[in-house]
């Protein structure tokens, strides 16, 4: 769960006090504890892998995430997403909305590459099925954006097979944040954005507990606006940062929020739209040029592909017990956020372009957030 230094910042803020140094942790958000790692991978099953290009002006990657171990084609899960703003280049949304599921791990990367990561999604299916598009349906490639041009050469579009495979080779339950895979050369608030990721346990009426997890893909924000743990810092910081500033937002963020609560895929689109509750709270407004999606999947049950596999019989949540999970899925999403820009570093791309990381800007970060 949240670490007691995580706790006494938030509950300090009330006291004034100044005579402290930048936390090892970033303040917890809200009053649910966190999983087992404040991972998305708190969810039981769950896997994460990078493959990160840092290369001069190639600063980008890849981020796979893999709802199960076994075979995604065959045994799909229900899945469910948001568009809050559709300045977006996604694949696969479109038969996500109409059918419910995924059936391949859910790859995450920058604008350019994502005809390249879904043809690598297809080949792999294909290798694991080899009567995809022939005896069975074709699969549906799942491959969400960010633009990370302004670190990364993107037109260069060096990202293949290879580095998906090795991505998806990388996943594990146990995975970095921040500047890395396909968060390496994503900005955020102005500063140095990435990948985050967090988790809440939510204990519903009935006394049942689900682990809600969530990542993020966090490249969005204009600094001014910037809020972190419910305290507005975007004004005073953007007084630090000497760069041009932003005459509109340009970027996008992916939330991916995953749980083991048995919800269909009507109510996994209510708990992604609760992504967007999360995101607001940063400061966010979805901008005409903001890509804002989220998209949330179940691990509780299976759907196979094949007609002589029954259905699964599955005792859905009623809805009226899912306020936890909202809950969940909003405090998640801020805190992947905060983790995104925690965690990452200050980093130098193209055409000298840089971003500077949210701890080399302010040091200081603790006493402002009990000041």
């Amino acid at each position: 769960m949240c670490s007691v230094i995580q706790r006494v910042i938030v509950l300090n803020k009330k006291k004034k006090t100044s005579s402290m140094t930048t936390p090892a942790l970033p303040p917890c958000i809200g009053l649910l504890p966190a999983g087992k790692n404040n991972l998305i991978t708190d969810v039981s099953g769950l896997k994460v892998g990078h493959s990160t290009v840092s290369d001069g002006i190639h600063q980008t990657g890849v981020t796979v995430i893999t709802p199960h171990s076994g075979n995604l084609f065959c045994d799909k899960v229900p899945a469910a997403a948001t568009v809050l703003n559709g300045f977006g280049k996604s694949v696969g949304l479109v038969q996500v909305e109409e059918l419910g599921v995924l059936e391949t791990p859910i790859a995450l990367t920058n604008t350019f590459s994502v005809g390249a990561m879904a043809q690598a999604q297809i080949r792999q299916s294909i290798n694991e099925n080899p009567e995809v598009g022939r005896a069975w349906s074709t699969v549906n490639p799942l491959v969400f954006e960010c633009n990370d041009g302004y670190l990364n050469d993107i037109q260069a579009m060096i990202l293949n097979d290879s580095h998906y495979a090795a991505a998806l080779g990388a996943a594990d339950t146990q995975f970095t944040q921040g500047a890395v895979g396909a968060g390496r050369g994503m900005s955020c608030f102005e500063l140095k954005g990435g990948i985050g990721s967090a988790s809440r346990v939510a204990t519903l009426a009935t006394g049942q507990t689900y682990t809600v997890g969530a990542l993020v893909l966090s490249n969005f924000g204009r600094l001014p606006t910037f809020t972190l743990a419910g305290k507005h810092l975007g004004t005073l910081l953007k007084e630090r940062l000497e760069q041009r500033p932003l005459t509109e937002e340009k970027g996008s963020i992916i939330m991916i929020v995953a749980t083991d609560a048995p919800l269909d895929s009507r109510q996994l689109r209510r708990l992604s739209l609760r992504a967007g509750v999360g995101l607001s709270r940063t400061g966010a407004f979805f901008g005409n040029g903001s890509g804002d999606i989220s998209l949330a999947f179940s691990t509780a049950y299976t759907l196979p592909q094949q007609t002589d596999r029954p259905m699964p019989s599955v005792a859905f949540l009623h809805d009226a017990l899912m306020d936890p999970l909202f809950q969940a899925t909003a405090d998640s999403v801020e805190q992947a956020i905060i983790h995104a820009l925690w965690h990452a570093t200050t980093t130098e791309g193209r055409d000298g372009h840089r971003r500077v990381s949210l701890r080399d800007l302010a040091p200081d970060l603790q006493n402002l957030l009990v000041s």
